[in-house]
């Protein structure tokens, strides 16, 4: 790797590996970061980089909601506390059009490679051509299911299953005496919790937020099925409680052998399998999200990422670290201390050619094809004026859709029907995209 950085050294240099160049003194970056179990592996392997290049890293770790208020404010003011963010797929697309993130297009380590990002994941992250983060770890979302209750109940899962399959295989695994639910599903209210499941499933029933003049459209019999469906479905086979239920709770109930199928995030893939925590691990099968034929599957896109605000004024030695943190180099690292299983997931195409890879998890080529098969610029059957799969890429939608999504977990509770939750998500959205000038 050769340090992109202004500050070459000579006797005050500090000696690099063989081929790289010296820095004359060493400088401290500044990165925010969630405390998810790989970005605190990132941090416990960060000493690596900074014994190769001399530099230092002064670390700030924060649960997720407290991070995006945290950097949010801080780009949004540029205020230059920071010198990498770490910012999702929704981020992304707002602030590079706001000219608020620094250009990845160069500057990055030679080996890095930008063309073996998966597609849909660099696409994510792409505005007008300008790669503006780069992904730490991505995922779509699929089908989880209990092979041995499947086949108990006389089915088998189809690759590529519709969802009146998936409604039918929930009830005929669904054994309400032996607590099992056929179907587990995020319920929980929260742009990133139901409404994720929602939105990404709303996509494969032609349903889409906004048409081209930005009008709100949960009044449409798309968005009618949609809900109806989901909320019959769960009705009928899903846990007691559903409303209260996001990633954490579903995937503790399938740990503990109480669901049947489970639709949500593939990084979930490896806790499942896992038999030191699941205790049906033997039994995981997995499938593409489910589709109703239109050409659009219900499942999401998202990405964990490294971006720099163009605040930063140690943006040379920011694009050395994340060209480190998201490069080839830091995948072998991972695999040498904890195993190829817990490599960072989903963004380069070189990891799922990795013969050591595929054998440790036989969940990556069904990770693959979920990831591959989401389109954050096409999202729904529909023309729609916005990229984003599971939301929309406008700085209102975190808002709008934490409201939407307690209005669609009232329903789920049977505090209101479809009809009263679709009409107070038309009549919300609407009030809040006027006032925002659509």
């Amino acid at each position: 790797m050769i340090l992109k950085s202004a500050l070459w050294g000579s006797a005050a240099g500090v000696c690099l590996a063989a081929g790289l160049a010296t820095i004359a003194t060493a400088e401290e970056i500044t990165i925010a970061t969630v405390n998810n179990g790989d970005m605190v592996r990132m941090q416990a392997l960060s000493p690596a980089w900074e014994e190769q290049t001399g530099n230092t890293i002064n670390w700030v770790v924060l649960e997720e909601n407290v991070l995006r208020q945290n950097v949010t404010t801080d780009i949004s003011t540029g205020g230059g506390q920071y010198d990498v963010m770490t910012i999702g797929t929704y981020e992304a697309p707002i602030w590079g059009a706001n000219d608020w993130l620094v250009s990845l297009n160069d500057g990055m380590a030679d080996d890095w490679n930008a063309d073996d990002l998966l597609p849909a994941i660099r696409g994510g992250l792409t505005v007008d051509g300008t790669l503006v983060a780069a992904p730490f770890y991505g995922e779509s979302s699929m089908v989880m299911y209990r092979r041995d209750l499947m086949e108990a109940a006389g089915l088998e899962m189809p690759e590529a299953p519709t969802w009146q399959f998936i409604r039918e295989a929930a009830a005929a695994m669904t054994d309400r005496d032996a607590d099992i639910n056929g179907i587990c599903a995020r319920g929980k209210a929260g742009w990133g919790e139901n409404m994720a499941f929602l939105t990404a499933m709303s996509n494969s029933f032609g349903a889409r937020w906004f048409d081209m003049d930005w009008t709100a459209q949960f009044d449409s019999p798309e968005w009618a099925e949609t809900l109806t469906f989901y909320l019959e479905m769960m009705a009928e086979s899903g846990p007691a409680g559903a409303a209260n239920n996001g990633f954490n709770e579903n995937l503790t109930l399938f740990q503990q052998g109480k669901c049947g199928m489970w639709i949500d995030a593939t990084v979930a893939a490896s806790f499942v399998t896992n038999p030191e925590d699941s205790t049906v691990a033997d039994q995981v099968g997995f499938a593409l999200a489910p589709d109703t034929g239109l050409g659009k599957r219900g499942n999401w896109l998202w990405a964990w990422s490294l971006a720099i605000p163009a605040s930063s004024d140690k943006q040379e030695i920011a694009k050395d670290f994340i060209s480190w943190a998201t490069g080839p180099g830091y995948t072998t690292l991972v695999a040498e201390n904890e195993g190829w299983a817990n490599v960072p997931p989903g963004t380069r195409q070189s990891l799922y050619d990795n013969a050591e890879y595929l054998a440790a998890a036989p969940f990556a080529q069904m990770t693959l094809d979920s990831i591959n098969s989401a389109d954050p610029t096409a999202p729904s059957v529909q023309e729609v004026p916005y990229t984003g799969v599971q939301f929309v890429a406008i700085p209102e939608f975190a808002g709008i859709a934490t409201q939407v999504g307690q209005q669609f977990s009232d329903a789920l509770a049977g505090n209101m029907t479809a009809e009263e939750a679709l009409a107070a998500a038309q009549t919300l959205t609407t009030e809040e995209m006027e006032a925002a000038g659509y």
